[in-house]
């Protein structure tokens, strides 16, 4: 259990490199999404290929999966678009909400019952955004696109645990990548539509940052994350990513120098996000090793 939490806050630092990232890299939103996908699917398909471990699933699997990704795809743009049209700070904040989102969908989803203490945790999670967005209100229009994405996000968790019990994770991560991407090239001509697409194609340093994000900040983290849904229940893994915030934030002081936007409110309302997932790690490694020792007694109880 401690190497599976370890696993969870180590996929977390890395994914406080995605939105600085995303704030480097010069293309839209949706095309930044696109090559990223893109690249990781090349990759991944290449990987398998060599190590001779590309397994063969039905087309409703493969849907399956891919749907999966197009959950992710499109959590990755709206995402993305929060932080260009504000900043890294507010973006990433704004991706606090996913535990709320849990709480509210996961019942729904799993057909279980709506846990209390989940939902009190992520009442002081919204009770921190509240407290760091009343620091600044010129950025609505990002404040808005990032709780889609984390609503986005919340979804993807959900069905991502659900359906990676069922295949290999390398594999559905490679069809996830594929579903997504196919689906965005679907998407784009409307998108322009709506969003004029200034590039297409990267420039400069953009190949540079690019080519971590894939290789570290995608593939890396997409095999953490399915690795860590498949041990941690999706709210617990979805509240620690509020820890994703502080590294980014921290990360985008010193390249962006954001903290000039930083007041008491700010910091006040990270240390309530921060205790929230204290809180919850807390409360779940209790309640995983009380289930352990429930599970012991009973096999004890039917030898005897």
């Amino acid at each position: 259990m401690k190497k599976d939490y370890f696993l969870l806050h180590l996929s977390v630092f890395i994914a406080g490199f995605t939105g600085v990232l995303g704030r480097l890299i010069t293309l839209d939103s949706a095309i930044l999404v696109w090559w990223r996908m893109a690249a990781a699917a090349i990759i991944m398909l290449a990987f398998l290929a060599i190590k001779k471990n590309l397994n063969r699933y039905q087309i409703k699997d493969i849907l399956q999966m891919g749907g999966v990704g197009m959950l992710l795809c499109l959590h990755w743009v709206f995402f993305y678009a929060s932080i260009k049209a504000s900043n890294v700070s507010i973006g990433v904040v704004c991706f606090s909400l996913v535990g709320f989102f849990t709480a509210l969908l996961e019942p729904i989803i799993n057909r279980h019952r709506f846990s209390g203490r989940e939902f009190l945790f992520s009442l002081l999670t919204i009770l921190g955004i509240y407290l760091i967005f009343q620091f600044d209100s010129r950025y609505r229009l990002g404040i808005a696109l990032g709780v889609i994405s984390s609503a986005l996000y919340a979804l993807f968790a959900i069905t991502n645990q659900r359906v990676g019990k069922h295949y290999e994770a390398k594999n559905m991560l490679l069809w996830e990548m594929v579903g997504g991407l196919i689906g965005l090239t679907c998407l784009i001509p409307l998108y322009n539509v709506f969003f004029p697409i200034e590039r297409l194609y990267p420039v400069g340093m953009d190949y540079a940052y690019l080519a971590f994000m894939v290789v570290v900040c995608t593939i890396g983290l997409c095999l953490l994350q399915i690795i860590v849904l498949q041990k941690i229940p999706a709210f617990t893994v979805n509240l620690t990513y509020n820890l994703e915030p502080v590294y980014s934030i921290i990360l985008s002081m010193f390249i962006f120098k954001e903290y000039k936007e930083l007041n008491f409110s700010f910091v006040a309302g990270i240390a309530l996000i921060i205790l929230s997932v204290i809180l919850q790690t807390v409360f779940s490694i209790r309640s995983s090793k009380r289930h352990c020792e429930e599970r012991s007694d009973e096999a004890i109880q039917s030898k005897t």
